[in-house]
């Protein structure tokens, strides 16, 4: 179940929603984790006993921790790193186990070696997001940055709460527990902020994302010989605004539902095509991502304290990981490795500290045509497609593209893709979504006015009449 199928739109929500109204607030916590629960069964099955058992042994040694940080430091780092690798081995076999066994077959067999080793896994729902997620809570814990959760139920909520169950973002314990544990909150208020951003992320997803992503899917599909400098650049083009629009998209949805229960989610979008580098994109894009690998990997390993080389290291560490963190695919890592190298780059020459004013439109469309380039590994089938894609891009063949391409941009989806193209040049103050949820004022009376009565009711008209359409970031 997505946020954009009818089903959520017109049964699970509302139900939700009524029921949560209706209830006390003494049992929210209760109705957050069954509503959580049922929410990820939905479309993950059986896996909700690895969930479960991840929420127990997390939560418990998180209160183990606590008890002894001070006491026996000795017993806290045995058990932190058991628990820590016990989440990351459970990450690693499911995600990557197959990708692993198959690349040692192939591997053996280019040397001599007949081996037919194979290892096939179906992938957990949403493993990705509460393994970091439980990885921060242990960690956060073991700091002295948050205290245990006090009743295993209230950590089960946390995990559980189905708008950051799936795809994110990243939401940490403590940004939440006040949420969680203290006073309640004025209902009406929450909803009136929450439900036009809700129907924001809504159009953003039907109206531009799903619109602009059968223009990327078409040029995707083409044969190698037939992607041409144009094809390369429209189908490059149209997916940077489809994952956009798609993944701001969810979030805004994630958000706007969070708020309509009683939780302030931090965002995850920041303008990232407003980016004058790609340090600048970093600090911009999937916000809740780039700031745990930068909290609970890049600090720890030393960060730019310990000289440039030290830098370079660990920042390729960390894009590589980056890289892998998406998907056990030789593109995705490829496309973690192209982010690293430009970092260290930008920190090389200076690129990122340039603060002339008058250059910054011309840095951003470098940076926005870099980012458009390393897409094309993110989305291509195979590291070859990538590279063709990326040769096309870089050494022009032609300005020509196929018929069909033509016939796929329509009217209507180049109006959309248009639209969706605003977010490149439009001004990096102008934050509609956070401005929807928190803004005063007539101006954002007015946006939460037409999120709500116009942009909600056309997209739900558009959900209803196309075939089902996932998320991105779901297969994460």
């Amino acid at each position: 179940m997505v946020f954009s199928d009818p089903v959520f739109l017109f049964a699970f929500f509302p139900a939700c929603l009524l029921a949560y109204w209706l209830g006390g607030w003494r049992i929210r916590n209760l109705f957050v984790a069954f509503v959580g629960a049922v929410f990820y069964m939905w479309g993950g099955g059986a896996f909700i006993v690895l969930l479960l058992a991840s929420i127990c042994i997390n939560h418990f040694a998180a209160v183990k921790i606590d008890a002894w940080r001070t006491s026996q430091p000795d017993r806290v780092r045995w058990l932190k790193r058991s628990v820590l690798a016990a989440d990351l081995a459970a990450l690693a076999l499911w995600k990557y186990g197959g990708f692993a066994v198959n690349q040692f077959s192939s591997g053996l067999n280019k040397i001599g070696i007949n081996a037919e080793f194979e290892l096939s896994l179906a992938l957990p729902i949403a493993i990705s997001f509460f393994t970091f997620q439980s990885m921060s809570y242990v960690i956060d814990v073991s700091r002295g940055d948050a205290k245990p959760a006090p009743r295993l139920l209230d950590y089960a909520a946390y995990i559980l709460l189905f708008p950051h169950l799936i795809a994110g973002p990243i939401v940490r314990y403590s940004h939440i527990e006040p949420d969680l544990l203290r006073t309640p909150r004025r209902r009406l208020d929450d909803f009136a902020a929450g439900a036009p951003r809700f129907f924001w992320g809504l159009g953003k997803k039907i109206l531009i994302a799903d619109q602009v992503a059968a223009i990327a899917n078409h040029a995707f599909a083409l044969p190698d010989n037939r992607v041409t400098w144009a094809v390369a650049w429209i189908g490059a083009i149209c997916y940077a605004i489809q994952i956009y629009f798609d993944f701001s998209g969810y979030s805004d949805m994630a958000i706007g539902l969070a708020r309509m229960f009683g939780f302030d989610f931090p965002e995850n979008f920041d303008h990232p095509y407003s980016a004058v580098s790609i340090t600048d994109f970093w600090r911009r894009w999937h916000i809740s991502l780039s700031s745990w690998f930068r909290d609970y990997l890049y600090i720890p390993l030393g960060g730019n304290r310990k000289g440039p080389n030290r830098t370079y290291i660990n920042l390729a560490c960390v894009f590589l990981l980056t890289g892998l963190w998406h998907g056990a695919s030789w593109t995705f890592i490829a496309w973690g490795v192209f982010h690293g190298c430009f970092l260290i780059i930008e920190r090389l020459t200076g690129f990122n500290e340039v603060k002339t004013k008058w250059l910054i439109p011309l840095r951003r469309i470098i940076t926005f045509a870099v980012v458009c380039i390393g897409w094309t590994l993110f989305r291509a089938v195979d590291i070859n497609q990538g590279f063709t894609f990326i040769k096309s891009m870089l050494w022009p063949t032609g300005l020509s593209w196929p018929s069909t391409l033509s016939e796929i941009m329509t009217d209507q989806r180049l109006v959309w893709l248009a639209i969706g193209l605003l977010v490149v040049f439009l001004p990096a103050k102008i934050h509609v979504g956070r401005d929807i949820s928190r803004a005063q004022g007539r101006t954002a009376s007015v946006v939460r006015l037409a999120a709500v009565a116009l942009v909600g009711p056309i997209a739900t008209m558009y959900a209803l009449s196309s075939t089902f359409s996932p998320f991105l970031y779901f297969k994460f």
